[in-house]
């Protein structure tokens, strides 16, 4: 079985992170495993962890009344799942619910946290990454709206030409 350090390393949020860096961050982690149907993560409880998907999907889902469940994105193998472990008040803003038998390397956010305080030069590499997963999953998000909005407008005179 590898290591969580050699499991992060071959990521790419932690590709190219020092070593002593990659043995900080993996002293937070642990393998878990999740069966379908389960949750990962509920709404408004607290964020603790992180989470990088080794293998299986996850669907990030939001509760609409009247509705149900209401999936938003489906992430899969490779994919990082959680940031809300980074910012107050540190509590999930949706659910996350394996799909399949999901296997992930699961990061404790409060030990990561403690160690960003303990080194900023750590946290401003993890926060510059994380701003890049954020920064993406809005620009998909933006995409799909426009895709869904786009379809239900009427047609104008200029887009019928």
């Amino acid at each position: 079985m590898r290591g969580i350090q050699q499991l992060l390393q071959q990521h790419a949020l932690f590709q190219d992170l020092p070593e002593a860096d990659l043995t900080l961050i993996g002293g937070c982690g642990e393998n878990c495993v999740y069966n379908a149907g389960e949750y990962i993560a509920r709404e408004n409880a607290p964020a603790d962890f992180f989470y990088v998907i080794r293998e299986g999907r996850v669907a990030v889902e939001t509760y609409m009344p009247n509705h149900g469940a209401l999936c938003l994105q489906t992430l899969h193998d490779g994919d990082i799942f959680g940031w809300s472990w980074l910012f107050p008040p540190y509590r999930w803003t949706f659910d996350a619910r394996a799909l399949e038998k999901v296997r992930a390397v699961r990061l404790d956010g409060k030990c990561l946290r403690q160690k960003c305080e303990e080194d900023p030069r750590l946290g401003f590499e993890l926060m510059k990454r994380f701003a890049r997963i954020v920064t993406e999953r809005l620009q998909a998000t933006r995409l799909q709206l426009l895709d869904v909005y786009s379809s239900e407008r009427p047609r104008t005179a200029e887009t019928r030409q």
